[in-house]
């Protein structure tokens, strides 16, 4: 087995991140009004947000999807998490590298790029990004009926989505892959934002830490950013169960897709991946280690295809 890491070089974005430069408040509200009822000085005298105001964060992320992406409608119900898009967008510039490496070092674009991202969520926001950059097709898997419901509704109303983003539900809560790639079914990459937590009262702790963290009291208010839906936020097992299924149940579809990737928060766990990976005999393990700020998250990639068998599903997409 093959052992990469990669580490970024400075706190920031990827290169070929939009959103690198800190926001422009003007812009950012001629493109939707409705922004500058949450704009204002805060107390470093920099003009902002709020960043615990659901509202604001909400109608931030509706400004940067209309500004960078051209998104006309994006709506979420308040129990579904609001996602940082600067750092989502990250991961999709990342694993474009990787797909790179195995296209004679260019990145592959356009819809015959297809994408897979188990837990799309309510929000989209992974094949919203993956689309607009570059053009790739993507599936999305989905537990929650009215999370797949209101996917549907923002791909349903940006016709740039209707026909390169579906959604699919997977009926199974145990099942990651199965049921949902299909016999023959091919897909470059997968992707995944797992469930962390090990239980709704860690979960909810862990929203209090980061409210704190923005010098807000916590107590008692709701904060999009950091609510989330149950399958969302935790799972029996948290992460590490989690990934740990993923990669046993993706010995089984080692021949339908290129790569296989999720993000890791947690640094300890792994070591643990690493040995699984041995133990199925993945072929090539990569870590990119991305650093925003004061927060470091991972990409976990694996594939079970040799170079030269990356080089030929490469020569027919």
């Amino acid at each position: 087995m093959k052992k990469a890491t990669t580490n970024t070089t400075t706190k920031s974005l990827h290169p070929r991140n939009k959103h690198n430069d800190r926001y422009d408040f003007n812009q950012l509200i001629t493109v939707y009004p409705e922004l500058k009822a949450f704009v204002a000085l805060n107390k470093f005298g920099s003009v902002s947000i709020d960043f615990a105001n659901p509202e604001a964060v909400k109608a931030l992320n509706v400004a940067l999807l209309k500004q960078f992406y051209g998104i006309d409608y994006w709506d979420i119900p308040k129990t579904n998490l609001c996602p940082p898009i600067p750092g989502r967008a990250d991961y999709i510039h990342y694993i474009a590298d990787v797909l790179t490496e195995s296209n004679h070092h260019k990145i592959p674009t356009g819809k015959n790029v297809r994408v897979l991202d188990i837990g799309v969520g309510a929000n989209c926001i992974y094949p919203i990004i993956g689309h607009q950059e570059y053009g790739w097709t993507f599936v999305g898997t989905e537990l929650d009926k009215p999370a797949k419901a209101t996917a549907e509704k923002i791909i349903s109303n940006n016709p740039d989505l209707q026909d390169t983003v579906s959604i699919r539900l997977q009926e199974n809560k145990r099942n990651i892959f199965k049921n949902i790639i299909q016999p023959g079914e091919t897909f470059d990459i997968t992707i995944c934002n797992p469930p962390f937590h090990t239980s709704r009262e860690a979960a909810t702790q862990g929203s209090q830490r980061k409210l704190k963290n923005l010098g807000k009291a916590a107590e008692g208010k709701p904060v999009l950013n950091f609510s989330g839906q149950n399958n969302e936020l935790w799972c029996e097992g948290g992460e590490l169960a989690f990934i740990t299924n993923m990669i046993y149940e993706s010995v089984h579809f080692k021949s339908q897709c290129l790569w296989f990737s999720t993000l890791v928060s947690k640094n300890d766990h792994l070591k643990n991946f690493y040995t699984i990976l041995k133990k199925v005999k993945a072929v090539q393990v990569k870590t990119v280690t991305m650093e925003q700020g004061n927060k470091v998250s991972r990409i976990l990639l694996w594939t079970f295809l040799e170079e030269r068998q990356q080089e030929s599903w490469s020569a027919k997409r």
